[in-house]
């Protein structure tokens, strides 16, 4: 007899009638021969009337009380549910957080887990009984035993620590969508149900907005090789399978706590061409990485800054053996960039094979300020100067001088207490693996530009350090190629992306440093909007960047910014455009079909 854990959402158990179709539904699994475990969020919109009472009576309720509050919404549901089992001759017992042996941080609304008590669901199962458990809360650790909540996405949180600690089949969320689309449906309505999706690619898409999964969830699943289903309420339809790849041993004590970073990579077989000062206009990237794929180019990180007056600059890095063939790409087509062919000074071909890619991974970064600032502080404390900076969920990857990659390596081993290990040369992604799988929109960010950055260690580190000490979660960050001198100083421009509501203490937290420091003007752009491609086929797939760039050209959208990863392209672009971005990066790859999925209201 195998162990399913089952979590259902507000809609799903919106009414009494939704109750009792969830529970014919946990019924039917348990007569199929397996023991259950269900997790379930408050009714509909019961969080938002909570929420509402309580501003009804101050506009600022402690967190500890909104604890208390917000915990009654799932014990409504959990004694529903199992008062529905019962009518069905089902033997089922309801359970708060605490009940279970949820434990968390002493951290009111935002706790995160520390550990399950797994004893006493134990021996429920052993009786055959289902056990409904409430979601989104805990107990924590302390003596005074105070009720948590796990913050946004916390049902499915619940649900998947359930699943790690129990050692579970699976672990099926169950909404009101079938599954997993390639992109939101609500912008997109030819988006496509996929069958499976890799929990790095839904780690990537989950933090760029798909609602469907929170990425906690996603990476305490990556984190213990836990199988999500993601399916549909109200249909008996397969839904869409997350797959994990079989974990490194870790210990379920600080199940949430684990260590942030799993390894240390590095690449010394990375050489560089940068262009410098090219007109900013759209189409110029899809026209130098469309030629870079003519010529079967594959190129790995992907750089573009922000504008300085009317020019952009673009690096990007591929293995050495292909530097001399794209270093002449890029010289061939750079009088076609310029707004002058006979003007040199602008799209300057520059390149550099002295150099190392060197990236700290794991997927326990996610909304956790301070990794990235950890690494750059490592390095510079070491005297390591960082080139370029690429960000993704679960990765950041920096340039340095290749004489200095061994140093790197041990700091950093150090540093995040993990081995390391090389980038893997050849490794191809499973051959069904499609080159995209979905595409994703977010227009709840902001941009912050630093100019003038003194280039020398510890700069980098400082700025995101104090920023992570104000609880800044920071996303794509991405320092300019080109080096200018200012009062005989080498300086770089940083700009890096955050939340909108975060981005007034971001701005107040750099020029607060900025005498101190010697940065110069602080602007921040919050009508932006990222467009983003995630997939594991990109790896060894040249040309993608360019069919990217080349969509959004063709409908006349500039690129403010790009940045990648292995396996994810994401552009800046004007807010007002990112809709339209979206659409023609997601027609681009082949996503859309001829059916439609209808999201309800």
């Amino acid at each position: 007899m195998t162990l399913i854990v089952q979590k259902y959402g507000g809609t799903s158990v919106g009414t009494v009638e939704r109750i009792q179709a969830v529970a014919q539904r946990v019924q039917a699994t348990v007569e199929a021969g397996h023991s259950v475990v269900v997790v379930v969020s408050a009714m509909g919109k019961t969080t938002d009337g909570l929420v509402k009472l309580a501003s009804d009576i101050t506009d600022r309720p402690s967190r500890r009380e909104m604890d208390m509050l917000l915990s009654t919404g799932e014990q409504i549901t959990i004694a529903l549910l199992t008062m529905a089992l019962h009518a069905l001759g089902q033997e089922a017992i309801s359970l708060t957080g605490a009940q279970v042996g949820i434990v968390t941080e002493a951290e009111h609304t935002r706790a995160r887990i520390l550990k399950i008590k797994t004893d006493r669901l134990q021996r429920h199962i052993k009786e055959g009984k289902v056990i409904v458990v409430a979601g989104f809360q805990g107990i924590s650790q302390t003596t005074d035993l105070e009720i948590t909540t796990l913050g946004r996405g916390g049902s499915d949180t619940s649900a998947v620590a359930l699943a790690a600690a129990l050692g579970a089949e699976k672990c099926e969320i169950y909404t009101d969508v079938p599954g997993i689309l390639t992109t939101d449906p609500r912008l997109v309505p030819e988006a496509q149900l996929m069958d499976e999706i890799t929990s790095d690619e839904m780690l990537e898409l989950a933090s760029l907005g798909a609602k469907v999964l929170h990425p906690r969830a996603v990476e305490i699943a990556r984190n213990y090789g836990v199988t999500l289903v993601v399916r549909s309420s109200w249909t008996d339809e397969p839904g869409t399978r997350v797959i994990s790849p079989r974990p490194q041993p870790r210990p379920l004590e600080g199940l949430e706590l684990a260590q942030p970073v799993d390894a240390v990579e590095f690449d010394t077989d990375q050489a560089k061409v940068a262009l410098l000062r090219i007109p900013d206009r759209p189409g110029i990237a899809a026209r130098l990485f469309g030629e870079l794929a003519t010529q079967a180019l594959n190129v790995d990180l992907i750089i573009q800054s922000i504008h300085e007056g009317n020019t952009n600059d673009i690096a990007f890095t591929m293995v050495k053996a292909n530097l001399n063939r794209a270093e002449a790409v890029a010289e061939a087509i750079a009088p076609a960039l310029r707004s002058n062919p006979t003007d040199t000074t602008q799209a300057e071909v520059m390149v550099d094979q002295r150099m190392a890619k060197i990236s700290i991974a794991g997927a326990g970064m996610i909304g956790r300020p301070g990794v990235a600032a950890k690494m750059f502080s490592s390095l510079a404390a070491a005297g390591i100067n960082i080139q370029l900076i690429s960000t993704s969920e679960v990765k950041v990857s920096c340039t340095i001088d290749v004489a200095d990659c061994d140093r790197a390596i041990a700091v950093l081993c150090g540093a995040f207490e993990v081995t390391s290990s090389p980038v893997p040369q050849g490794a191809l992604p499973a051959a069904e693996a499609p080159v995209v799988r979905g595409a994703a929109l977010d227009t709840k960010q902001a941009r912050v530009a630093i100019r003038h950055v003194p280039d020398r260690p510890g700069m980098a580190a400082h700025i995101f350090q104090l920023l992570a000490t104000h609880g800044v979660s920071v996303d794509m960050i991405i320092q300019s190629q080109r080096c200018r001198l200012v009062q005989g100083q080498a300086t770089r421009d940083i700009a890096f992306t955050v939340a909108q509501a975060d981005a007034p203490t971001a701005k107040a937290v750099v020029e607060s440093a900025a005498a101190e420091l010697g940065l110069g003007d602080v602007a921040v752009d919050e009508a932006i909007a990222k467009v983003s491609v995630v997939g594991t086929g990109m790896i060894y797939a040249p040309g993608v960047a360019a069919r990217m760039f080349k969509a959004l050209s063709e409908q006349g959208i500039n690129l403010q910014m790009i940045a990648t990863s292995e396996i994810k392209i994401s552009c800046v672009v004007a807010e007002a455009e990112g809709v339209n971005a979206l659409r023609a990066v997601h027609s681009a790859f082949g996503l859309a079909g001829v059916e439609r999925t209808v999201v309800p209201a």
